[in-house]
């Protein structure tokens, strides 16, 4: 096994470990601002040449009027961005569809990049800063901050309240009231 795939293995299974020792112990993840800062801490770590945003400087800078506006790209897959996303967001749950999200975007043109809570967004910032992009930033905390802080997110154009908890555990990280759950059909498929 070489060091890379090591050190990303390492990197997952600390990550779970953070986020099932609140369950072990009994307490919720969702008031654990501990959990939310080593998460941070570790993505910050693992992608060190990645600018991270705060929420609170993209919302600023959103609503600027001397800023150029970023290009906002959605990491995450099509039943995350589908639930909700930010308004404007572009898909780019992959890295072939985050090229096709920018083609024609000039290298020195500001992205912001999210996901759930910041890992998979810096995955694929730093994939774009390997193909010469020179402003690009990954939203700290992502959506499941930008949510839980009462920021607004869009479904087809209209304000939302739910966002894709992405799975059980990181969503315990994301404010239950804003949990998304599928409705479950009335009458199964005949097909």
């Amino acid at each position: 096994m070489n060091r890379l795939t090591l050190s990303f293995l390492v990197t997952k299974r600390t990550l779970m470990a953070i986020m099932i020792l609140p369950f072990l112990c009994g307490t919720s993840l969702s008031q654990e601002s501990l959990v939310w800062s080593a998460v941070k801490k570790l993505i910050r770590k693992k992608f060190s040449t990645v600018t991270q945003i705060s929420t609170h400087r993209l919302a600023h800078w959103l609503t600027s009027e001397e800023e150029e506006k970023p290009v906002l790209l959605d990491a995450r897959e099509l039943k995350e961005y589908e639930v909700s996303h930010l308004q404007a967001a572009r898909l780019a749950g992959s890295e072939n569809a985050a090229i096709a999200a920018i083609r024609g975007l000039e290298k020195e043109h500001p992205i912001v990049v999210y996901c759930s809570v910041g890992y998979r967004s810096s995955q694929l910032a730093t994939r774009l800063q390997t193909l010469g992009y020179k402003k690009v930033y990954n939203l700290e905390g992502s959506i499941f901050q930008w949510a839980n802080e009462g920021r607004p997110v869009y479904s087809k154009g209209v304000k939302v309240e739910k966002v894709h908890p992405y799975n059980k555990v990181w969503g315990h990280l994301l404010n239950s009231k804003f949990w998304y759950k599928p409705k479950k059909d009335s009458k199964p498929d005949k097909s």
